[in-house]
């Protein structure tokens, strides 16, 4: 990543679920342009989701922060700078035209593909369900989360599992299920003892096990795949990421970036 993408980085702390407003250019969609004529664009993310975006001594870092900045670097597009959101906000702020992309570990998956457009895959990734260390719930399947506190974060792959493999199917009462603004606060309750289990993407609960006394107690295969949320109808723009990946992945970028954040794969 350019020495540009690390200059742009002037974020702010989110307060409750209000988006927090980086940068004032305009998003492209009112017309915002760049000293040198470039199309600015702005991001959306949430935190709260490591390793793809997170706020460490205030700053907005992640693979998925680093990921967009170098695609853009590869258009002819400028990143103007971040937004920050619930992650459930993020698709109510591309289409009301708050922000050009989303950048947030987002699943593509046919409901939110009714509302807007993705990228190409950048990330495949399955669902983890981590329980405390120390714990003595150790469920192997998701039948064994039965009658236990279950938490995910809302609008995630993780919230839907529970809703159509447990809720639905009568398996978990509505009751025992708990949704949260980001993960960390959901991996918070569970270290305190609040729930027994929180049911979140493999890589996030690999780097949560890393850093907390949590662990996986076993993987559900999902097969989902990550892609930069766009507008719908902003093909040229979608075009111009779609490349600008190509491009990174091509190159050692891609690679250097997993390494840096998922280690050696």
């Amino acid at each position: 990543m350019s020495d540009d993408g690390l200059s742009r980085r002037q974020y702010l702390s989110t307060v409750g679920g209000t988006a927090v407003t980086v940068s004032l250019a305009g998003c492209f969609g009112g017309g915002g342009g760049g000293d040198d004529g470039t199309t600015e664009i702005t991001a959306g993310t949430a935190p709260g989701f490591p390793p793809f975006e997170m706020k460490e001594d205030g700053e907005l870092v992640g693979f998925d922060i680093d990921l967009l900045e170098a695609v853009v670097d590869e258009t002819d597009y400028t990143l103007a700078g971040w937004e920050e959101f619930e992650f459930k906000s993020l698709i109510p702020a591309l289409t009301n035209e708050n922000i050009d992309v989303v950048a947030a570990g987002m699943t593509i998956n046919d409901e939110r593909d009714e509302t807007i457009d993705f990228t190409d895959p950048y990330y495949s990734s399955n669902q983890a369900i981590v329980v405390r260390e120390d714990g003595d719930f150790s469920p192997s399947s998701l039948s064994d989360l039965s009658g236990r506190p279950i938490g995910a974060q809302k609008g995630t792959t993780g919230e839907s599992t529970v809703q159509s493999e447990l809720i639905e199917p009568g398996n978990l009462d509505e009751s025992n299920y708990n949704s949260y603004g980001n993960y960390v606060l959901a991996v918070e309750d569970l270290q305190n003892g609040n729930i027994d289990a929180v049911v979140i993407d493999e890589p996030v609960a690999q780097t949560f096990a890393a850093q907390r006394p949590v662990v996986i107690a076993f993987t559900y295969e999902t097969g989902e795949n990550f892609g930069f949320g766009v507008r719908e109808g902003d093909d040229e723009f979608t075009q111009a990421l779609n490349d600008g990946l190509s491009t990174v992945r091509d190159g050692s970028t891609y690679q250097d970036l997993t390494n840096k954040w998922f280690g050696q794969q």
